[in-house]
């Protein structure tokens, strides 16, 4: 019989490996040249520039300068740990059995995801007032927040951890505005209170606000 030579098994790991850096490259390109400059004047042909890649490249995986924002900010939302912040939070809450925990812990992760997401988020506002794209953008991501909010307060409604009186729309609202970056521009960007301070004011106010007096 004629010997057979076995084919050796495609190893893409490579190929994604380099993907996935290509994309970090062009995001931090991104949200550099966006902060520094503005979003009309910065082009897919300089972040491509930036991040060493082409044009192209830019255009294949984002689509035009909207994509890049979009692609920034939701990477903007996993926060700065290892594990996505949604994801911390949503097993925390099912593991957790004392909502004034609970309430220290959202307090701490929206800042986390704050301090992230507002440069961006503020350019994303700015933009909106001339851009439909951006306009929508901005809705669009106002939207998702408040449904993901709406999901917090239906967990706090199940366990029964809401104030007498609060509805689930109300405690929707008190978490969205919580969760907002114009409330972390307000006192850590235009005040200067630290991180620390705000995820305190976070915690005591949605613990007075939502939470029974002898929660």
């Amino acid at each position: 019989m004629a010997d057979v030579k076995s084919k050796r098994p495609y190893d893409s790991s490579g190929r994604l490996a380099q993907a996935e850096h290509n994309r970090a490259a062009v995001l931090d390109a991104a949200e550099r040249q966006f902060l520094d400059r503005g979003y009309a004047a910065t082009t897919v042909a300089t972040v491509a520039r930036e991040a060493g890649v082409s044009v192209e490249t830019v255009y294949k995986a984002f689509g035009a300068k909207a994509g890049l924002v979009r692609a920034i900010y939701e990477r903007g939302l996993t926060g700065r740990g290892p594990v996505p912040a949604y994801q911390r939070s949503d097993e925390m809450r099912a593991e957790e059995a004392d909502p004034r925990t609970v309430m220290r812990k959202w307090g701490v992760l929206t800042t986390e995801v704050a301090s992230v997401v507002t440069p961006i988020r503020l350019l994303m506002r700015s933009a909106a007032a001339t851009d439909a794209e951006m306009a929508a953008l901005l809705e669009e991501s106002d939207d998702e927040r408040l449904e993901r909010m709406r999901h917090h307060a239906r967990f706090l409604k199940a366990r029964g951890w809401l104030r007498a009186g609060v509805t689930v729309p109300e405690a929707t609202d008190i978490l969205w505005t919580c969760s907002s970056v114009e409330l972390y521009e307000l006192l850590v960007l235009k005040r200067g209170w630290s991180a620390r301070r705000f995820a305190q004011y976070l915690t005591d106010f949605m613990i007075s606000t939502l939470l029974p007096d002898d929660a």
